[in-house]
């Protein structure tokens, strides 16, 4: 009875420990620093059983994060899409379990800024409440801009770094090829099996079947501590920041 009792409260202690963090630095990793890679050329057609999520022409497959249902309002021209600070997040009508991802991205030529107040924005795996609540894989512009690298491009924001750094030149269009795996939960909440995800950035591996703690979270370590989940939309984030808006285009799924 005792040793029972001494247990839990070595679990009360701990848990209160993880949820006393009020400072987002400390969940902010800086070593070891990812090897820097040069990528190849980029090119990603989408299969004939792809769900395409943006072809260039309208947000008709996205809706406001901050007001559901409502259309998004991101900037479409050429056959880009630009990110709209002032609008907020935007996410799929459509909801997700496991599937493969295609997206590219373009960081301004003429970014400013330094560490993360440079390119930033992030795509959401499962978006699974309001603002930025989900499973995030960062963008960001690491090519010679150093930040805490579980915070880097590649990076599981504050849970895993990527295997290299793969980043190209602001001006040039990057991709991120992703297999996403999204928890499993038992009747009672508890987790059946946690969510894992592979990342091809710019054709390489920076994450390797990683499995996530949870959710993400800007302050504290990330843990599966909200209620279960089921097919969630994908995310894709206005960062805050004052740099130059980063741009989107040819997005794809395919269900798996």
């Amino acid at each position: 009875m005792h040793k029972r009792i001494i247990l839990a409260a070595t679990a009360a202690v701990l848990s209160t420990s993880v949820f006393a963090q009020t400072k987002p630095e400390e969940t902010e990793v800086w070593s070891p620093v990812p090897k820097v890679v040069t990528p190849g050329k980029v090119a990603a057609d989408a299969p004939n059983d792809a769900v395409i999520l943006f072809d260039g022409k309208d947000l008709s497959q996205w809706e406001s994060v901050n007001n559901p249902g409502q259309p998004a309002t991101w900037k479409v021209a050429d056959k880009i899409l630009t990110v709209s600070k002032t609008a907020g997040n935007i996410q799929t009508k459509r909801t997700f379990t496991d599937y493969q991802l295609h997206i590219e991205y373009r960081i301004p030529a003429n970014i400013t800024g330094t560490g993360q107040a440079r390119g930033n924005s992030g795509i959401f795996l499962a978006g699974i409440g309001p603002g930025d609540a989900g499973y995030e894989l960062q963008v960001l512009d690491n090519y010679n801009n150093a930040t805490y690298v579980n915070g880097q491009a590649g990076s599981l924001y504050k849970q895993t770094a990527p295997l290299v750094n793969a980043c190209k030149k602001p001006g040039e269009w990057q991709a991120y090829d992703v297999i996403w795996t999204a928890p499993r939960f038992n009747d009672d909440g508890s987790v059946k099996s946690p969510a894992r995800v592979t990342v091809i950035h710019n054709g390489v591996l920076v994450q390797n079947n990683t499995e996530l703690q949870g959710p993400t979270r800007y302050i504290g370590k990330a843990s599966y501590d909200k209620a279960a989940h089921g097919p969630s939309p994908i995310k894709l984030q206005a960062h805050g920041d004052k740099s130059e808006p980063l741009s989107f285009r040819n997005i794809w799924v395919r269900e798996l």
